[in-house]
């Protein structure tokens, strides 16, 4: 999506919006399903929309497939992305310092793990995903973790012995990181997404860049929410350099 007010030779930030598990980006622009891309687009950011290789139930036989080979999903879905940030980047009215990464589900899983290895994400948010991964994957108590639902192909080879989603987040320090999750989002319950997200207030304080992290719980299920997170944007991906949020 372009604004179609956008003067020769002006450049403007971008928003790249990432579909959740199984999704389409169609629903960015469907007013029946909150169409936050088409919003965007009205305020005059760029926003763009990739569809990504965890559609329907192929993308797990492709997830096994790949394991063996020492391989995942993100490992072509990286690939992606580092293709399209190259592609953004060549156009004309494209700031190449303001390019924002938000994603909403699975899309919140890939906000933290491929902003972490492409840095030209300046900003990133991460919608109804964000977790004590640990918790989350192996928990007997809780309802939805995933010892509990079919989605077999979620566990990630060691990843609990070498980062979670504090250490995730701390890969994309210094750049700017935000959380968004609903207090009903049946994704983890507030106690531990407030307690990962903890670990990760405190490493951007201890740099010294304590502004640049924020969190918001709201009143609502699993969807964006875009309230404190366009604010964030506002704040970081600035449609003017005059501008003051």
């Amino acid at each position: 999506l372009v604004p179609k007010d956008i003067k020769p030779g002006e450049q403007r930030p971008v928003v790249v919006l990432q579909h959740g598990l199984g999704g389409r980006p169609e629903p960015y622009i469907d007013p029946e399903r909150n169409s936050f891309g088409s919003k965007l687009a009205d305020l005059g950011y760029i926003v763009y929309a990739p569809q990504n290789p965890y559609g329907l139930e192929n993308f797990r036989i492709f997830q096994r497939m790949a394991n063996p080979l020492k391989q995942s999903v993100f490992s072509v879905t990286i690939g992606q992305h580092e293709q399209t940030l190259g592609w953004l980047k060549q156009l004309p009215y494209v700031d190449n310092e303001r390019i924002g990464f938000y994603g909403l589900s699975y899309g919140g899983k890939s906000a933290v793990r491929i902003p972490a290895i492409l840095n030209d994400y300046s900003v990133v948010v991460c919608s109804g995903d964000f977790n004590e991964w640990v918790w989350k994957t192996t928990s007997l108590d809780f309802f939805s973790s995933y010892m509990f639902v079919g989605e077999y192909e979620v566990f990630e080879f060691d990843l609990a012995n070498t980062v979670n989603y504090a250490e995730m987040a701390g890969l994309i320090a210094p750049r700017h990181f935000m959380v968004e999750i609903g207090h009903w989002d049946q994704v983890a319950p507030d106690e531990w997404v407030a307690y990962e997200y903890a670990k990760v207030r405190r490493f951007y304080v201890k740099l010294g860049i304590g502004d640049r992290t924020n969190i918001e719980f709201f009143n609502g299920p699993h969807e964006i929410h875009g309230v404190g997170s366009l604010q964030f944007l506002n704040k970081h991906l600035k449609l003017s350099e005059n501008a003051d949020y």
